[in-house]
């Protein structure tokens, strides 16, 4: 709750800017505090605190606050959360021999999320660094290289949805692609790199057809990454497919676009709304691929996250997918911190 009154302060006299060919409007201000207060609780958690001082990357919080909060840096964060995060993401990488997760999965699924930080970071730069060069060496060494997963990692699955279930590995190959794609000095191109990549791009086109709605937004993104990824139909096709799931309002609904007839555990219905996390990674992918906000149904996406945004907290509404939690508890609102992390990336990447 003391988080939360800082929220209240924060937003108060936060600033807000308007969403791009939206005439709405959203405040970078409280979003960067959310954030920042999000990170900043992730890093000290027990459950994500590891060896050394460091902490676990997740695709819920950390990882889309890594990407995201760069696009916010004009609101300063009293912390430094941004850096630290960045931080131990490298010392990690520096000391994988030590620090690595203990089990294949827990392995490529740092391995993927470090390389895709690291990569994000140096892209705005213009250049690799070594320590960037390690983390992808630490992502290549781990590739399956036989199999009916050949070219992709060993993901989490603890059977929940989005990110650890049957058909994350797909999802985790995506976010490989992006990194390797982003990674600035033509780093996908490199002559050593170029088998890794073939089993890499082959495995994503082999499997895309029988993916959700979400690993298929998380395809455009990588193909947006890795020019030919996808043809110009393959790509056209996913976007018709995401946009025709579209709701009235604008927005998308995250039960909606993961595997078919996915229930929670715990037997209580799923959420009917539209939702942050769907509106702001879809919204995302489909700006990644081309798509501009001059396009009538792009707009009502970027109207939706502008009229959605919690105007006091600055986050975006999104519930977990796997039980019902209380939204306003830590744990619950590990949605609600994807949501905001790729809502900010959709409001300031539209053009």
């Amino acid at each position: 709750m003391m988080r939360l009154c800082v929220f209240v302060g924060l937003a108060v006299v936060a600033p807000v800017v308007l969403g791009a060919g939206t005439g709405e409007q959203w405040s970078p201000r409280s979003a960067a505090a959310y954030l920042d207060g999000r990170a900043e609780w992730w890093m000290t958690w027990k459950p994500a605190v590891r060896e050394q001082g460091t902490f676990c990357i997740s695709c819920h919080t950390t990882m889309p606050f890594a990407l995201a909060r760069p696009a916010l840096k004009g609101e300063a964060g009293a912390g430094g959360a941004d850096a630290r995060v960045v931080a131990g993401v490298e010392k990690r990488v520096r000391e994988w021999k030590e620090l690595q997760g203990k089990t294949p999965a827990a392995q490529g699924s740092e391995a993927v999320l470090n390389a895709l930080v690291l990569a994000s970071v140096d892209a705005r730069a213009g250049k690799l660094r070594e320590v960037t060069r390690q983390a992808f060496a630490n992502l290549w060494a781990l590739q399956l290289t036989d199999g009916a997963e050949k070219g992709a990692w060993k993901w989490y699955d603890f059977h929940e949805q989005p990110w650890e279930a049957d058909d994350s590995p797909y999802w985790g190959a995506a976010l490989a692609a992006v990194a390797v794609g982003t990674a600035p000095e033509g780093y996908a191109s490199w002559p050593e790199n170029r088998e890794r990549v073939k089993m890499l791009t082959g495995y994503l086109r082999a499997n895309a057809a029988k993916q959700s709605l979400l690993n298929r937004a998380a395809l455009l993104w990588a193909a947006a990454k890795m020019p030919g990824l996808l043809t110009g139909e393959e790509q056209a096709a996913a976007i018709r497919d995401l946009f025709a799931r579209q709701r009235a309002d604008g927005g998308w609904r995250s039960a909606a676009l993961v595997v078919d007839g996915w229930k929670r555990m715990d037997g209580t219905p799923m959420d009917t709304g539209s939702d942050g996390y769907a509106t702001g990674f879809v919204t995302y992918a489909l700006e990644q691929a081309g798509v501009r906000s001059g396009d009538v149904r792009l707009a009502h996406a970027l109207a939706w996250l502008t009229k959605n945004q919690d105007a006091v907290g600055g986050s975006w509404p999104a519930m977990s997918l796997n039980k019902q939690r209380d939204p306003n508890s830590d744990i619950g609102r590990f949605m609600q911190d994807a949501a905001t992390g790729y809502a900010v990336l959709a409001l300031t990447g539209a053009r």
